[in-house]
């Protein structure tokens, strides 16, 4: 698997002559991604990270946690104090990462410490998820608890993944292998979350006694898999050692005197720091219904199994749409894409505050799975043309931990509303304020004038 075969080799030539990079085709564009990845021991072990830690976000995160919390763990509770309770959770494990951010991007700056803090915050995750399988009925502080610190080893450890980007392959390519992995991570965690539909639609198939066991049987498949996928990168990823070595005082300062440097820029930059407090709302209000979609669905009374079908469906259907969102993008404009993406995520929320049926809960989500990974990668695109390219890591920087970490606002809200209105339907149309907040801020970014200040600034 990660050794080239002497056959392919011997076709290079040739293949050189078939494809070219400098071509903008897509045929041409996919064909060189393929076979230089392909190539590349490196970078394919690097991306397979991304097959093995999408299984969590697909199937814990989104899938069996929220249902197997309301209906086993938190039973005894109301359906808005389960609400309540999940929404908290998620709140406070990305909360946990913001404030982290900063010292966990300055040690992934040092340099040589990023493949084993990747491995220590992955072992965090996938020790958690094996746990939820041991937490009894109605334990739900304890589910919690392993749930939120299984959720910071998975943000955790995407850090100091992204961080190993640029050890891997050289700038030019950074586009390219970075989206080879999230294609990887749609398939990768949809593969084995069919698996696990299967085998909670049909736990006799199994030998399981109940679904409730096959449920919990489900977050050792993910902690095996996410553990398994791991180690082509453990193994095979070689990080940059030209850093040496830093303390762990000199890595903190470093990293706050470069957070520091890099918002003073951001500050000089109206057009940017409209976009990313746009960027923030939007990509929050997305975050949230994909981590409380199952809960609100159990909450107006569908059926669980109904539910996961129906993000099995966003997960496919995710895939080819952001490339078909991404040329649509090339037609129309990022911006005016985007803000396409937004109203339809709007229509969904008002959608959901009426929906009673699970036919309309499985058009909602292939109306998400059509502009869902659209949206995420619109939104780099336009973000870099609006920032400077000579300085484009350290803005990244900062966007990339907006992005990760976004997932705050959007569940405390649902959480509080819904303890508040005693209503789980109003708790969810409030996530409305997050696209409506973000799509007014993101009109108001001219892109030509943002464009024009960049290129003023990689002119001097």
């Amino acid at each position: 698997m990660f050794v080239s075969a002497p056959w392919l080799l011997k076709l290079d030539p040739w293949l050189e002559t078939f494809y070219r990079p400098a071509q903008s085709s897509t045929i041409f564009y996919y064909t060189d991604l393929v076979v230089n990845i392909y190539k590349n021991k490196q970078i394919l072990s690097w991306a397979m990270y991304d097959w093995a830690n999408s299984a969590f976000a697909t199937i814990v995160l989104a899938g069996f946690f929220p249902l197997f919390f309301k209906q086993y763990w938190s039973a005894q509770n109301t359906v808005t104090e389960s609400t309540f309770q999940l929404g908290a959770a998620n709140a406070v494990a990305s909360m946990v990462i913001v404030m982290l951010a900063p010292a966990l991007g300055a040690i992934a700056d040092a340099g040589n410490l990023k493949k084993r803090l990747l491995i220590v915050f992955s072992f965090l995750g996938i020790s958690m998820t094996l746990g939820l399988y041991f937490v009894e009925q109605n334990s739900w502080i304890l589910a919690i608890s392993f749930f939120v610190l299984a959720s910071i080893g998975f943000s955790g450890s995407i850090v100091f993944n992204d961080a190993l980007l640029t050890d891997i392959t050289e700038e030019k390519n950074y586009d390219r292998v970075s989206a080879f992995g999230y294609a990887l991570g749609y398939l990768g965690g949809g593969i084995l979350f069919a698996f696990n539909i299967v085998m909670v639609t049909r736990p006799e198939w199994f030998g399981f006694s109940s679904v409730n066991d096959a449920v919990r049987f489900s977050f050792i498949t993910v902690s095996i898999w996410w553990l398994v996928f791991s180690i082509p990168l453990w193994l095979f990823v070689h990080e940059d050692k030209s850093s040496g070595k830093y303390s762990t005082t000199q890595v903190m300062y470093s990293g706050i005197a470069q957070l520091i440097d890099t918002f003073k820029k951001i500050r000089k930059l109206k057009m940017v720091v409209l976009f990313l407090l746009a960027y923030w709302l939007y990509i929050d209000g997305v975050g949230t219904i994909v981590r409380m979609a199952v809960d609100y669905g159990l909450a107006i009374g569908l059926e669980g199994s109904d539910l996961l079908l129906a993000l099995l469906m966003t997960q496919f259907i995710g895939f080819p749409a952001a490339l078909a969102f991404g040329y649509a993008g090339e037609r129309i404009g990022a911006k005016t894409a985007i803000m396409l993406a937004i109203a339809v995520y709007l229509a969904v929320t008002v959608v959901a505050y009426r929906m009673n049926s699970v036919e309309e809960f499985y058009a909602l989500a292939i109306t998400i799975g059509l502009v869902q990974g659209g949206i995420q990668s619109l939104s780099r695109s336009l973000y870099a043309r609006i920032i400077p390219k000579s300085q484009s890591a350290e803005f990244f920087g900062f966007y990339n931990m907006l992005g990760k970490f976004a997932a705050v606002l959007g569940p405390l809200l649902i959480g509080i509303i819904a303890a508040m209105s005693d209503s789980s339907r109003l708790a969810m149309f409030s996530v409305s304020i997050l696209f409506i907040g973000g799509g007014i801020l993101l009109y108001f970014v001219d892109e030509k004038k943002a464009v024009q200040v960049a290129e003023d600034i990689d002119n001097q």
